[in-house]
């Protein structure tokens, strides 16, 4: 509260700062991130395929079944960006095409988001999933980050502060998230409407039902309330996913998925460094992929602290292949059945003025050309209120444990404080953007993540070595126990 009333006492100077910061940081460490986000990826397949892979997270069976796993992660990790950017990025992309590689703009539109949406984002999460699960359930230890190393613990104040901010940037996080999820759930009820958006009691209302759900949810917990939301996500996502594809032209689509695919593999060390051909430009660059990279970054902890939460049981190596491979394979396939359902679109129409542009409402213009518009419309509504309810409620569970002394379960009063800062917090947000439209506050809530999302970076690349000495080490003395 603190914070949202110097927002709202210097809101013009606040937005100035974050907006310098936001680009600095782009401007200054956006190499840095890409090489990071590359290293990412290898360390992870390098641990998984390694005999570390063999490593079991605990001595018990897997706590979820492998699709309701699965579910949990894809509604933790993307959840509602996915519906934000289904139309909107691959269209731009295709409109804009970012390189100049002699395929066709379409092929070129997919695999560029692929690669905003693919390993790299989960080779983040992953590498905190990767430390906390096996500081939580091998070396039993507590569940905070700042704790999870011994090397952390050994210097003063250290884990104190890793800890403060990560919930700082999980807070700032979740209203960012909230904030763009009622934006965009408040457009699609106008539109189903036929109202004029931008309904500030609506949006709040959004809001109060989003966070009372999330917390219902958390307060129930994993198994009875996390895990079932996310099922039920998951379950309406291949509906929708299925409804489109069937629409389409399905053989353009697998064609177009399978070339994409290929084309993002094969470019994915080129296109990761923005070498030779594959470098789309500072600007580019910049506007996208840095901030893409700096806003997964700023979610990994509090991400990769509920994975590691939900994997206990398996190997490191189904934990770190599951979370690379599958969710993004099928981002990647949804992705391109929404993209070539709007590229046919815009060749049937013969031009192009814009239908898609506006990121809040993309996707019901997009339904509008598909039968069964208006039940269409509404479930994406109802689906995006699913994808944001699991996030804030994942979020408010991972709090909840800092909040516990790195209890995997805890206290529900720990439950209910966290929610009620969350939701006072973002009415406070939603207000002053309302108040003082012309500062952007939610925007500037935005790039927020992108300056608490440096140290994490230097943080990643520290982890990364750290975590590996120790994997080596406790091998070694494993194998002394033998002998």
């Amino acid at each position: 509260m603190i914070f949202s009333l110097f927002i709202f006492i210097a809101t013009d100077f606040f937005y100035e700062l974050i907006d310098n910061g936001s680009i600095w940081v782009r401007e200054f460490f956006g190499g840095f991130y890409l090489w990071l986000g590359f290293s990412c990826v290898l360390f992870l397949l390098f641990i998984a395929f390694s005999r570390f892979g063999r490593i079991r997270l605990g001595n018990s069976p897997p706590q979820f079944n492998r699709l309701s796993w699965i579910a949990m992660l894809y509604s933790a990790g993307m959840g509602a960006g996915i519906l934000l950017r289904a139309v909107q990025e691959p269209v731009f992309m295709f409109i804009n095409p970012p390189l100049e590689t002699g395929n066709p703009p379409e092929i070129i539109a997919l695999e560029y988001t692929f690669y905003h949406w693919g390993f790299t984002a989960w080779g983040f999460y992953g590498i905190f999933a990767l430390l906390i699960a096996y500081s939580l359930f091998v070396k039993k230890n507590t569940i905070t980050l700042g704790t999870s190393l011994p090397q952390f613990r050994k210097i003063k104040f250290l884990p104190q502060a890793i800890n403060l901010l990560t919930i700082l940037t999980t807070v700032f996080g979740l209203v960012a998230a909230i904030g763009l999820g009622t934006t965009q759930i408040e457009g699609g009820i106008s539109h189903l409407t036929s109202t004029h958006p931008g309904n500030t009691e609506l949006t709040l209302f959004l809001v109060l039902l989003i966070c009372l759900l999330a917390f219902l949810s958390a307060w129930a917990g994993v198994e009875k309330g996390i895990k079932k939301i996310s099922d039920w996500n998951i379950m309406v996502t291949i509906i929708i996913l299925m409804f489109v594809f069937t629409q389409a032209d399905i053989s353009a689509v697998f064609k177009e998925f399978l070339q994409s695919l290929f084309y993002y593999l094969r470019d994915f060390i080129p296109m990761s460094l923005a070498l030779g051909n594959y470098d789309p430009g500072k600007i580019f660059l910049t506007d996208w992929t840095y901030y893409y990279w700096a806003f997964w970054l700023a979610w990994a902890p509090f991400t990769g602290i509920f994975i590691a939460r939900i994997s206990r049981g398996r190997t490191i190596r189904e934990m770190v292949l599951g979370l690379l491979l599958i969710p993004s394979l099928g981002s990647f396939f949804w992705f391109s059945v929404f993209g070539s359902t709007s590229f046919d679109l815009i060749d049937q129409w013969g031009s192009y003025h814009g239908e898609f542009d506006n990121v809040f409402t993309s996707i019901f213009m997009f339904f509008e050309t598909l039968p069964f518009s208006g039940a269409s419309n509404f479930i994406i509504v109802l689906l995006l209120i699913g994808f944001l309810v699991t996030s804030v409620d994942s979020a408010i569970y991972v709090l909840s444990m800092f909040s516990d002394k790195g209890r995997g379960n805890p206290q529900k009063k720990f439950r209910l404080v966290w929610a009620l800062v969350i939701l006072i917090f973002s009415e406070a947000i939603i207000v002053l953007g309302n108040i003082k439209p012309e500062s952007d506050v939610l925007t500037a809530m935005q790039k927020l993540l992108i300056i608490s999302s440096l140290p994490f970076a230097f943080l990643t690349a520290v982890m990364m070595l750290l975590l590996l000495r120790d994997l080596i080490k406790t091998q070694k003395q494993a194998a002394g126990k033998q002998f």
